[in-house]
């Protein structure tokens, strides 16, 4: 017999799974429910200096309490912050779990608080240095609760009940790092996604491909991948489909990812699609230039790789060859090609990206081999948040902004709800500043929602933004969809941007 181990997140106690404990009960599984000291119950308001070692406590006693018998199976489940406490116990009775799900979590890592995993980064920053012995955090207003996940799918007494039955955190429970022996590698563990709340396995499997370490254990066949069509709270918003998820991942099933082909090396690194010309790169600190062949000063076209691209990686954007096939592309056809490696290492680096994006502006501008009030701005993927700055109020020097595949609106578990980085907004200051953007008919549909929204913003404001369609391209199609199609997209972008930039001047 399946032996479930339900673990909630922040603020929340046993009452979540309600319809979940029903529901797998039904179908024939033992399950129980963790009270989380400070979190739950009488407890709630009367237990002191709480922190994550308490939780762990909890969970490990729920453990102790199931029955060991040789046909037990202890699948424990962590949502949220709950995960946590679940893999500390489970590295502690790594010989008594059969499988860890993440519901909707993150990856616990030795050494790191759980702080570190909340979305609302803002709180993240004022909390880094607290002291969290006796404080705590107090839960989330009604209206405040999307702050913390998307609330999407979840029905109004639902979140009415959530809110009336949140308890306050502890702050130990988040500043405390988690301490792992290793001995819980070895469990088998399923990633349970909830798309509605920014995460896909097909995002996963992208930031797997750009190469970053701790994500190679994801491809491991011991790990499986669910999606659920809906918001943070799938216990509250479909608990029959989570119920069944559950049962299958009990049983093995799920979605593998695809392992890092290392010989081939991941699809970003492949050849650019066409044939692009030799022409002359300086580096300049952390900004390239790509040289036309010319006397006079000339248009500047400035690419903006995409993130967060982990801070170790190798070799960085702008040796990536999709990026400097754009920029040797533009030097070609007489203009200056600018690649800059940005600090988007996470998705708190958004100000110093754009910072540094700004400052690459500027070199660029200063160097004599620019016509300074000529310039183009070219953001792809995750740096699409960074064009806000840039529309909200442009620069008469500025004759066009391109986007290709962007993210074009944080995505809510990113925890940027209050950022200034919205172009969706920002659009509407754009005034007559060309927008070119090139849209991939494949698209992770989290991030399709973004640019959508933002073409929805962009034509009730009446801006002039062209898109460029590529039906059957995916994000990165410059480098994994080599065809025609692909071709023709580029350069269509590449000649409107460049007559943008060059404004009737000759090239």
């Amino acid at each position: 017999m399946t032996a479930f181990i339900l673990v909630s997140g922040m603020f929340t106690g046993t009452h979540i799974w309600q319809d979940t404990v029903a529901r797998l009960t039904a179908a024939g599984a033992e399950v129980h429910t963790v009270a989380l000291t400070g979190l739950d119950g009488p407890r709630a308001a009367a237990a002191p200096r709480v922190d994550l070692e308490t939780h762990i406590a909890d969970v490990l006693a729920v453990i102790d309490s199931v029955g060991a018998a040789g046909d037990r199976r202890i699948v424990l489940v962590g949502h949220d912050y709950g995960i946590h406490p679940a893999v500390g116990a489970a590295d502690r009775r790594a010989e008594r779990i059969e499988r860890i799900v993440h519901l909707d979590s993150g990856l616990p890592r030795d050494g790191v608080p759980a702080l570190a995993a909340v979305p609302d980064q803002s709180l993240r920053e004022r909390l880094a240095g607290a002291d969290g012995a006796d404080g705590v955090l107090p839960p989330p207003a009604h209206e405040e609760w999307p702050r913390w996940g998307s609330t999407a799918g979840v029905p109004d007494a639902a979140l009415d009940r959530l809110t009336a039955l949140a308890a306050p955190q502890p702050l130990g429970t988040l500043l405390q790092p988690l301490r792992l022996t290793g001995a819980v590698e070895p469990v088998p563990t399923t990633g349970v996604l909830c798309t509605g709340n920014g995460t896909s396995i097909e995002l996963v499997q992208m930031l797997v491909r750009l190469g970053d370490p701790a994500l190679r254990p994801l491809t491991d066949p011991r790990v499986t991948f669910f999606e659920l069509p809906t918001g943070h709270w799938p216990m509250l918003s479909c608990p029959a489909e989570l119920t069944d998820v559950l049962l299958r991942a009990a049983a093995g099933e799920g979605h593998r990812l695809e392992p890092v082909d290392d010989t081939a090396g991941p699809g970003h690194l492949q050849p650019f699609l066409m044939d692009v010309p030799d022409v002359p790169r300086e580096r300049h600190g952390n900004v390239d230039l790509y040289l036309p062949d010319a006397e006079e000063p000339r248009p500047a076209v400035v690419f903006v790789h995409g993130g967060p691209v982990p801070a170790d990686a190798r070799p960085t954007p702008r040796d990536w060859p999709g990026l400097t096939g754009y920029a040797r592309c533009v030097a070609g056809d007489g203009a200056v090609g600018v690649l800059l490696d940005h600090r988007l290492h996470d998705l708190g680096d958004y100000e110093r990206a754009a910072a540094d994006v700004a400052a690459a502006v500027e070199l660029a501008r200063a160097d004599p081999r620019v016509d300074q009030d000529r310039i183009a701005l070219w953001f792809f993927s995750g740096g699409g948040l960074i064009t806000a700055d840039w529309l909200d109020a442009p620069p008469a020097w500025l004759r066009c902004l391109a986007a290709t595949y962007p993210v074009l609106a944080p995505l809510p578990n990113w925890g940027l709800s209050e950022t200034r980085l919205r172009p969706a907004r920002a659009v509407a200051n754009a005034g007559d500043l060309p927008v070119v953007l090139t849209r991939v008919g494949r698209e992770m549909p989290e991030i399709a929602a973004t640019v959508e929204e933002f073409l929805a913003a962009a034509k009730d404001c009446g801006a002039d933004v062209e898109v460029v369609d590529v039906p059957n391209g995916h994000h990165g199609f410059e480098t994994i969809d080599v065809t025609d199609e692909s071709r023709t997209a580029v350069r269509h972008a590449l000649r409107t941007v460049l007559d943008h930039a060059f404004g009737g001047h000759a090239r």
